[in-house]
C-alpha cells in the first residue's frame, strides 16, 4: 500500500513542478493549427473519394463508378 501512495505523491509532484504546461496563446495556436490541418486533409479525401471513388450497387460488388472517373466507365460499356 505504501508503494501505490508513493506513485501517486511522486506523479502529482511531476505534474505540478516538472511538467511545462503551454500558456492559453500556445494552446489556441496548435488547437487552430490542428483544425484547420483536419478541414483541409478531409477536403483533399472528399475530392479524391469523388473523383476515384465506387459506390456499391445492384449489378455485383461494385455496381458504378461516381465521380469523374464514372464517365471512361460508361465509354467502355
Amino acid at each position: 500500500m505504501a508503494g501505490i501512495k508513493t506513485y501517486i505523491e511522486e506523479a502529482v509532484t511531476e505534474l505540478t513542478t516538472k511538467v511545462s504546461w503551454p500558456t492559453w496563446d500556445e494552446l489556441q495556436t496548435s488547437s487552430i493549427i490542428v483544425l484547420i490541418t483536419s478541414i483541409l486533409i478531409s477536403i483533399a479525401i472528399w475530392i479524391m473519394d469523388t473523383v476515384f471513388g465506387v459506390v456499391p450497387g445492384e449489378d455485383g460488388l461494385f455496381g458504378f463508378w461516381k465521380g469523374l472517373l464514372g464517365i471512361f466507365y460508361d465509354l467502355k460499356n
